[in-house]
């Protein structure tokens, strides 16, 4: 079972900047999509972003422009670059990958917008 660890989450004023890493145990080229998304309180999940095995790129609506995803394959690791941060950018970022395996998820970064 691949296991997927983030980190980079923290606290920011509106318009500041944030990476976070998600570090996957297995080989990221083998698995057919990685993606961001996100939970805010009392909000059902949503995705933020995604990456395909061959590298194509998915934005919400609501961040596109302001994040970017990318890949370091030969770190097994996804980025999510966002900028231009907003209050309403707050919640819970979580990685998710779907591949030969099934489905996982890690266990999620804060991210935390101040106004």
């Amino acid at each position: 079972q691949v296991q997927l660890v983030e980190s980079g989450g923290g606290a920011v004023q509106a318009g500041g900047s944030l990476t976070l890493s998600c570090a996957a145990s297995g080989n990221i080229l083998t698995m057919y999509i990685m993606a961001w998304y996100r939970q805010a309180p009392g909000k059902q999940r949503e995705a933020v972003a995604d990456i395909t095995m061959s590298g194509s790129t998915n934005y919400a609506h609501s961040v596109q422009g302001r994040f970017t995803i990318a890949r370091d394959i030969a770190k097994n690791t996804v980025y999510l670059h966002m900028n231009s941060l907003k209050p309403e950018d707050m919640a819970v970022y979580l990685c998710h990958a779907v591949g030969p395996f099934g489905g996982t998820w890690g266990q999620g970064t804060q991210v935390t917008v101040s106004s």
